[in-house]
């Protein structure tokens, strides 16, 4: 199966981009993906890399790093947008966060370009527990996050990717905003207590201020932006706002989303939290 448009993937190695990369490739699709280390590169901190990225792309996928929630993003998408309408771009997808003030001001930008577009508004990836900074507190035993009783509808990446395939390949999925969600509310103790069970270990949840826990990371050395960020998620963004399903992965794929259960035997399957059993 061969398309006739030009795909670019920003984001190469991010959870969402590497899954669509792989999925464009197995579609036969012309494809390139890029990110700070790929050939060309891609740095959204350094905008004159964008141009090169793009040369003779008609569409892209945009994971924004580290989120659209910092206040550098739209200011970053705007300009993003002037240099894939100078380079010829028809559409563009992008991947954004619920209930974010900055993430809404980014959609907006895309909405009003004049460009072909897809919003793909995501609830928290399942994936953030095996392949980001939650990974190392299930291997070790305990997570730690201020995080209480909130419910989030955690969203599988492979369902995101499933979701921004069809809008890249599908005429007629464009230029529509696509929420997409879990299909169960969970708080971050049931999501620990069911990677907790299928591991056949001992894993506890415990939730802590945000003061110990910007304290907690400022110890681990993690860096000031990606602080800031998770700042904003704990004290903004888990207030409840998002604690409903939509059914965006339905209307884009007429599949279900996957259960957080199903993601946790994936994870296992595949290696992840494979010092866990030590």
């Amino acid at each position: 199966m061969t398309h006739s448009s030009h795909f670019v993937v920003i984001g190469k190695t991010a959870k969402t981009g590497a899954r669509i990369y792989q999925r464009l490739q197995q579609q036969g699709a012309a494809v390139r993906a890029v990110s700070r280390t790929s050939e060309p590169a891609f740095d959204w901190q350094q905008r004159d890399t964008w141009a090169r990225a793009l040369k003779g792309a008609t569409a892209a996928y945009i994971s924004y790093q580290p989120d659209l929630a910092i206040e550098q993003a739209a200011d970053d998408i705007a300009a993003f947008i002037e240099v894939a309408k100078a380079q010829g771009l028809e559409h563009l997808v992008l991947l954004s966060g619920r209930g974010e003030p900055g993430a809404e001001r980014a959609e907006n930008l895309l909405i009003n370009s004049g460009l072909d577009w897809n919003v793909v508004r995501a609830a928290w990836f399942a994936q953030n527990f095996s392949e980001s900074f939650m990974a190392e507190g299930i291997v070790s035993g305990e997570l730690v996050l201020p995080a209480g009783e909130v419910l989030e509808p955690f969203v599988d990446a492979d369902d995101i990717a499933e979701v921004a395939l069809r809008c890249l390949l599908d005429k007629t999925k464009r230029n529509r905003l696509f929420e997409v969600t879990g299909s169960e509310l969970l708080s971050f103790a049931d999501c620990v207590n069911e990677i907790s069970r299928q591991l056949a270990k001992p894993i506890r949840y415990r939730q802590v201020s945000i003061e110990a826990y910007l304290e907690l990371l400022q110890q681990q050395a993690v860096p000031q932006d990606l602080q800031d960020l998770l700042k904003e998620l704990f004290t903004a963004v888990f207030d409840g706002r998002n604690a409903h399903l939509c059914d965006g992965i339905e209307q884009a794929t007429s599949a279900k989303p996957r259960r957080f259960a199903e993601y946790v035997a994936k994870a296992i399957a595949t290696g992840h939290w494979q010092t866990a059993g030590v």
